[in-house]
C-alpha cells in the first residue's frame, strides 16, 4: 500500500510521524523546504485547547514535546486601547485543559524531528494527476536536487500542502476564496516589555485591534488587524507607523495604556518585516469521490484566524486521519474508501461548527464594529457553551470523540 503525503506543515508532520512503519505501508512525505529550513519560518501562533486534548488523546509522547516547547495559553483578556477592560476569562471555565503559545518556527522543528526519516526535504513537485494504468490510484512527479522522481499507483495520496494546495488544484481546483472584510498583520519581536504582554490579549480602538502574547524564547507575537472591503487588497499604509499609531489612538480620548503603548513601538518597529494577508475561508473538501486523496489542514478548509482555529484544526484533522488509519491498517481494512468516508464522517461537521463560529467571533474586525458590544456577548452564556463545545469535543472518529453541533450564539 502507497501512501504519499505532500507537505510536512502541522498535519503533515504528525500524520507522517504516525503512519511510518506500519506494516504493509510504503510511506514518503514530500517537503518543499530544506532540513532545517523552518528554523526562521513564521510568526507565532496560539494552538487551542482542543489541539493539545486530540493530541494528547492521539499520540501522549508527541504532546508532551509540543508542550515542552511552548507557553501554556490559560488566559484571555480583551480591553480597550485605553486599558478599559471588556473580558477577562480564564480558559479552564471552557477548556479541559490549557492550550500552547509557540513559534511557527518551533512547532515545526518539534513535528518533523518526531517525523525524522518518513519527510524528504527539498523536494519539488512538478507533477500531480490520475494513475491511467490504476483506476483510484494517483501519480506523483517531483525533482529532489538534480534527480527527478516519479512514483506511480499511489493508494491514498494526501494534500497537505496548505491554503493553496497544488494537491487540490490538480482534482478539484483551486477553492474559491470568501472574503470576510479584514486584513491582518503579523510580527514577531522580542520581548523588552518587562512582563506587560503575557498570556493571550486583545486591544481595541473601534473596528482595530492588537493582539499580541509572549512566546519562547523571549518573543512576543503581534497581529494588527484593518477592516476593510471583502476581497479588497492589502493596502501598503498599512505597514507605515503614521497609519498604524493613528488606528490605535484612543476614541475615548484617554491615553494609550502601558501595554498598548509598548505593543504600538514594538509592532512599528517591526513593520519591515510584518506579513499582511486578507481573513477568508474556503468550502471545505476532505476527500476526492472518484480517487483515493484526502485533504488535511488548510488544504481541506481555509479558515479566518479569529479563534486560532487554523493550525488547531489541522492538528485535529491529523489525530483524526492518523488515529483512524493506523486502526484499519492494524487490522488489515486496505478499502481506501472506506477510509476516506470514516475520516470525512468524523471530521466534516465538527469543521463546519467550528468555521461558522469563528466566522460569528470575526464581528469586532468589520468595518465600524463596537467592540464594546462585540466582547459584551461573547461573555454571555450562549456563546461560552459554543466556546466550550469548541475546545472540549474534539471530533477523531474514536469511541471518546463527542459530536459536533452548529453554533448557537452570534
Amino acid at each position: 500500500m502507497k501512501i504519499v503525503i505532500i507537505g510536512a506543515g502541522v498535519a503533515g508532520a504528525i500524520l507522517a510521524h504516525r503512519l511510518h512503519g506500519l506494516p504493509g505501508i510504503e510511506l514518503l512525505c514530500l517537503e518543499r523546504v530544506g532540513l532545517g529550513d523552518h528554523a526562521e519560518a513564521g510568526t507565532g501562533l496560539n494552538v487551542g485547547p482542543n489541539a493539545i486534548k486530540a493530541l494528547r488523546r492521539a499520540d501522549p509522547a508527541l504532546a508532551a514535546e509540543v508542550e515542552a516547547a511552548s507557553l501554556p495559553w490559560n488566559r484571555w483578556t480583551t480591553s480597550l486601547a485605553d486599558g478599559t477592560v471588556l473580558a477577562d476569562l480564564p480558559l479552564p471555565q471552557v477548556a479541559d485543559n490549557p492550550g500552547i503559545r509557540i513559534r511557527w518556527s518551533e512547532l515545526y522543528r518539534v513535528l518533523r524531528t518526531a517525523a525524522g526519516t518518513a519527510i524528504r526535504y527539498g523536494c519539488t513537485i512538478t507533477g500531480i494527476g490520475r494513475d491511467p494504468a490504476r483506476p483510484g490510484c494517483t501519480v506523483v512527479e517531483w525533482t529532489q536536487g538534480s534527480q527527478a522522481y516519479r512514483m506511480d499507483g499511489i493508494d491514498l495520496l494526501v494534500g497537505c500542502d496548505g491554503r493553496y494546495s497544488d494537491v487540490r488544484a490538480a482534482f478539484s481546483g483551486a477553492p474559491e476564496p470568501h472574503h470576510i472584510g479584514a486584513a491582518i498583520g503579523r510580527a514577531l519581536v522580542e520581548d523588552s516589555s518587562g512582563g506587560l504582554i503575557d498570556d493571550y490579549g486583545q486591544w481595541f480602538n473601534g473596528d482595530h485591534r492588537l493582539l499580541a502574547f509572549r512566546v519562547k524564547p523571549g518573543h512576543v507575537y503581534i497581529a494588527a488587524t484593518f477592516p476593510t472591503e471583502p476581497g479588497a487588497p492589502v493596502r501598503p499604509e498599512w505597514s507605515t507607523e503614521a497609519v498604524v499609531r493613528a488606528a490605535w489612538q484612543p476614541t475615548s480620548g484617554k491615553p494609550l495604556s502601558a501595554q498598548m503603548q509598548w505593543l504600538l513601538d514594538a509592532f512599528c518597529g517591526a513593520l519591515a518585516d510584518s506579513h499582511w494577508a486578507r481573513v477568508q475561508e474556503s468550502e471545505p473538501r476532505f476527500a476526492e469521490p472518484d480517487a483515493g486523496v484526502l485533504y488535511l489542514g488548510d488544504s481541506a478548509h481555509g479558515m479566518v484566524p479569529t479563534l486560532g482555529q487554523g493550525a488547531t484544526q489541522a492538528m485535529e484533522d491529523a489525530c483524526a486521519a492518523a488515529l483512524i488509519l493506523e486502526r484499519e491498517i492494524r487490522a488489515g481494512s486496505w478499502d481506501v474508501r472506506a477510509w476516506l468516508a470514516t475520516i470525512e464522517a468524523a471530521r466534516l461537521e465538527r469543521v463546519r461548527f467550528v468555521m461558522a463560529l469563528s466566522v460569528a467571533a470575526t464581528d469586532t474586525l468589520l468595518a465600524g464594529a463596537d467592540p464594546v458590544a462585540g466582547t459584551r456577548w461573547k461573555t454571555e452564556p450562549p456563546f461560552l457553551a459554543d466556546l466550550a463545545r469548541l475546545y472540549r469535543d474534539v471530533a477523531l472518529g474514536d469511541a471518546s470523540a463527542t459530536p459536533a453541533a452548529e453554533p448557537v450564539a452570534g
